[in-house]
């Protein structure tokens, strides 16, 4: 396991690279739960508008 952590002289770009890609992972949930909540909420006041027009 040690060896594995190690990755000898090429553990500064592996792990650098883990560590931007877990980045990248999750600000992409977080923006896509951000937008998730503004097309919900957009349904939402679309649907009221739609109501109160009947």
């Amino acid at each position: 396991m040690a060896e594995f952590l190690d990755m000898g002289k090429h553990a500064v770009f592996i792990w650098t690279a883990y560590g931007f890609s877990a980045a990248a992972l999750v600000v992409l949930a977080l923006r896509s739960r951000a937008s998730q909540k503004a097309s919900e909420e957009q349904v939402a006041a679309a649907r009221a508008r739609r109501k109160g027009d009947n």
